[in-house]
């Protein structure tokens, strides 16, 4: 089975996460049964509630500890280089609107767009690996093609996520 990179930082937070599950458990089974408590549970509001949560809780649990055994845990603090690689973060400029963008490279369970990281596994992702400041990268996105011109690569370490 292949590994799936994840640093330091992130491997803790999935691990608090499914300990928060696990506690739950007890809680979410309470919950169902004063609902099925309430009498007919065709038409309670509440049962088909709490058995939801218990649901996207079960599957929530399955999907990190079936993770855990194949995460390669990286300690962000430890990397440095000239090359794009995982950890790494990277500013490009939009060949055509002259936008800046910066990313961190991350695993897939920790990415979060929003907040400046991408997967190692999107598009982007992949055309900046092993890159240097300098290349240039085209990709497809949803908005269509694009071109990033690497600016800089630097290593923030913990800081940077």
């Amino acid at each position: 089975m292949t590994s799936i990179p994840i640093s330091k930082q992130g491997f803790q937070k999935l691990e608090k996460e499914l300990e928060e599950l696990k506690n739950e458990r007890p809680i979410i089974i309470q919950a169902i049964k004063e609902a099925r408590e309430e009498g007919d549970l065709r038409e309670n509001a509440g049962y088909d509630a709490a058995r939801e949560r218990q649901g996207m809780a079960e599957a929530r649990i399955k999907y990190i500890e079936s993770r855990m055994g194949i995460y390669q845990i990286i300690d962000l603090d430890t990397l440095s280089g000239t090359k794009v690689i995982f950890g790494s973060t990277i500013e490009v400029e939009d060949a055509d609107t002259e936008q800046r963008k910066t990313f961190t490279i991350l695993g897939p369970d920790e990415a979060d767009p929003n907040r400046g990281s991408i997967s190692y596994l999107s598009p982007v992702g992949q055309a900046l690996l092993g890159k240097e400041e300098g290349d240039e990268i085209s990709v497809d996105i949803p908005r269509g093609r694009v071109t990033y011109e690497i600016i800089s690569i630097t290593f923030r370490g913990s800081k940077g996520i």
